[in-house]
């Protein structure tokens, strides 16, 4: 089923009008209350995109190894993909509030212990001791802001523009993210990128935290369904389809981190780092605003399976470039072709996964990309220490090549379910999308 080219206009109050309108951002901004969650949960998810990068920089500046400061960074991700899905399920029982306020402490106090760690030539067991936590208690405000949207929004056509504008914020902080990380940890101090990272989550998540008003109800009701909604996500053939998709996402993120860090040191240009960093997430950013902006008439699960394989052939591309302007205008490339993915991926978890569990799934698909991150750094740092500098590179490359093998087998998990079944699926959309 395909989006209409012209679906109706939905009001600031939740209604639907009968005047036909394309769906865009000065729409999706003019929904009532929406401000309330979108200026905190901006700040507080800014922290998230500093956290890999700052671990990297650190570690690798007091032990001298790229394959160290990857595993110091991947058992931070590993940690925060095995608990964020509990993270979700939690706050889709209990609420938002009531998961944020204990991790946000959690995360800052765990951080904080970490960059006295490695500032004190910590054992390796002791860094990876207090770097789980650390990944554990990371805030998943992105997958909080969906569902919050999911509430004001139902099943009308701006979910998909939501989706993209969401892509397009997470893609802005991975630009400001990395930037600010890589400023403060060679201008500043090696911990300057951490110690930030950790205040910020404690300030942006308790702000977010305090707007209780926009959070989803508790149990996920929407519309007297709520006994039916609680189905763990993790059920859902095509969320488990979904995950892998973004596992090679995460691939991508994390080869590209340490390979660009790498990269730029070996040139002797170390601040190069967090500009083509940038230029990567710049492509992903202005793909997701273009994504938003276009009334989609092709099927998601089509769009999933050619953006994938977009992204599969500029990822192979990337292990050859030995220059910086070849090198950005590939990171360019793979980062136009990263939003349509998590873009479509996010939009499909509206149709295939009950209201009341799609906290959690949002949870999965970020802990998914994580993961992927996680395992992408610690095998693209041994990468560049015993091979050729550039040999990180190959992550990406790997990693979406057998995710695409994944989709390309079991896409037809991703069909989502006759309108018929709504009830059965027990979503309780006020209004079905329509559908051409």
């Amino acid at each position: 089923m395909a989006s209409t080219v012209t679906p109706s206009k939905k009001s600031p109050e939740g209604t639907r009008t009968t005047a036909p309108s394309r769906p865009g951002y000065g729409q999706l901004l003019r929904t009532r209350g929406a401000w309330t969650f979108l200026l905190p949960g901006f700040a507080a998810r800014q922290p998230f995109a500093m956290l890999t990068i700052s671990i990297v920089l650190l570690v690798q500046h007091t032990t001298g190894s790229y394959g160290v400061a990857g595993a110091a960074a991947a058992v931070t991700g590993v940690s925060m993909a095995l608990f964020a899905p509990y993270s979700g399920r939690l706050a889709d029982r209990f609420g938002q509030r009531a998961v944020l306020l204990p991790g946000v402490l959690v995360h800052t106090l765990s951080g904080l212990a970490l960059t006295v760690l490695a500032l004190s030539d910590a054992p390796l067991w002791a860094l990876f001791a207090a770097a789980v936590p650390t990944g554990a208690s990371v805030p998943q405000i992105g997958p909080m802001v969906r569902a919050r949207w999911g509430v004001k929004l139902g099943g009308t056509p701006l979910m998909s523009t939501a989706a993209a504008f969401e892509s397009v914020t997470d893609e802005l902080t991975f630009v400001l993210g990395p930037l600010l990380a890589t400023a403060l940890c060679t201008g500043v101090g090696p911990a300057a990128g951490l110690v930030t990272e950790a205040s910020l989550t404690l300030v942006g998540g308790l702000l977010f935290a305090a707007q209780k008003g926009t959070q989803p109800p508790v149990g996920g009701g929407d519309g007297g369904h709520a006994r039916v909604e609680h189905v763990p996500a993790l059920r859902v053939p095509g969320v488990r389809v979904l995950a892998v998709i973004f596992l090679g996402i995460g691939s991508v993120f994390g080869g590209m981190q340490v390979s660009l860090a790498a990269f730029t040191e070996s040139i002797g240009e170390p601040g190069m780092n967090g500009v083509l960093y940038g230029v990567f997430a710049a492509g992903n950013m202005l793909s997701g605003l273009a994504c938003g902006a276009i009334a989609w008439k092709v099927a998601p699960q089509r769009r999933l399976l050619v953006g994938y394989t977009a992204l599969a052939l500029a990822a192979s591309g990337l292990w050859a470039a030995h220059s910086v302007l070849v090198l950005a205008g590939l990171g360019l490339l793979v980062g136009m072709c990263i939003a349509p993915a998590l873009v479509t991926g996010y939009t499909l978890v509206e149709d295939l996964v009950p209201a009341g569990a799609r906290t959690e799934a949002f949870t999965w698909l970020t802990g998914a990309v994580a993961l992927g991150q996680a395992a992408a750094v610690t095998v693209a740092g041994q990468l560049e220490d015993r091979l050729w500098d550039g040999a990180g590179f190959l992550v990406p490359m790997g990693g979406t090549v057998l995710a695409l093998a994944v989709l390309v087998t079991l896409r037809s998990r991703l069909a989502t379910p006759a309108r018929g079944r709504t009830v059965a699926r027990g979503v309780g959309h006020r209004t079905p999308a329509a559908v051409d």
